[in-house]
């Protein structure tokens, strides 16, 4: 059991998928605080929300998920991880907008965006950004 368990941690499917939970986690805790306390519209909320988690996320998949940074410099995964970001937050806006517009549930809105962004930044940093 240990073995497996040691085996999954070691696998980059497993460490992105932790990375990315708690950057969700970072993520939902914002928006809920922005939109909970009236800061923000659910819509800018979710957003700013996600770019603020991607900060953590590049920095945690740069060196935990991917070991970059035994092969990789930032000059040559940032921009890509950049350009990654914008297709995010583009998928995550318009996803959460949509869903957000027809529930009236941000909530909900959010954790369908969560999962086609999942899928989208998944792919794009396994075959572009940390390819190696």
């Amino acid at each position: 059991m240990f073995s497996l368990v040691v085996s999954l941690w070691h696998s980059r499917v497993t460490r992105f998928l932790f990375v990315g939970g708690t950057a969700t986690l970072l993520q939902m805790f914002l928006l809920m605080l922005f939109v909970e306390l009236e800061i923000l519209r659910p819509v800018v909320a979710s957003a700013v929300s996600y770019l603020i988690s991607a900060f953590y996320n590049y920095s945690a998949n740069y060196y935990f998920t991917f070991g970059a940074s035994a092969t990789k410099r930032h000059a040559e995964t940032a921009p890509r991880f950049a350009l990654v970001c914008v297709i995010g937050i583009t998928a995550n806006t318009l996803t959460f907008s949509a869903v957000n517009h027809i529930l009236k549930l941000y909530i909900v809105a959010q954790l369908v965006a969560i999962l086609v962004t999942l899928i989208v930044n998944y792919t794009l940093h396994k075959c572009w950004i940390y390819r190696g």
